[in-house]
């Protein structure tokens, strides 16, 4: 029996995508990763993206990446990371005062808490831990 991690599974594909330089990628769709996608979206990391049916009765989250022009004509992903932090195997839970704060600020991790899926920073201003899923800059 293979155990599969959903949320390092879509990490690994926009990771991928934004390596070959591609304008999307497909996710397979589920409740958590479209909060994902929102938060990151609401943080500058993501152009956009969209939920669309599939024939089957399936969804699929299409994320149109976003790139910043360097020099003449180069693209280079506004991405520069993406790190699974807690794992199925391994949970990280974090006090408030515990939540990991990305390269001094510049990066977001998202926090997965009984109030739904927020940023680091939200926790902070909620006074509010959970778990932290992931990290992003």
């Amino acid at each position: 029996m293979t155990h599969t991690d959903p949320i390092a599974d879509m990490l690994t594909r926009i990771r991928n995508a934004t390596l070959a330089k591609h304008a999307q990628v497909i996710v397979p769709h589920s409740g958590i990763k479209v909060n994902i996608a929102q938060i990151l979206k609401k943080e500058g990391y993501i152009e956009d993206f969209q939920v669309k049916g599939r024939e089957n009765n399936q969804k699929d989250i299409v994320i149109t990446l976003k790139y910043r022009i360097i020099g003449r004509r180069e693209k280079v992903s506004v991405i520069e990371g993406l790190e699974r932090f807690s794992k199925p195997g391994r949970r990280i839970y974090s006090g408030v005062e515990d939540i990991p704060v990305v390269i001094g600020g510049l990066g977001v991790c998202v926090v997965s808490t009984s109030r739904g899926l927020m940023t680091g920073r939200e926790c902070r201003e909620k006074n509010t831990g959970g778990e932290v899923l992931l990290k992003v800059w």
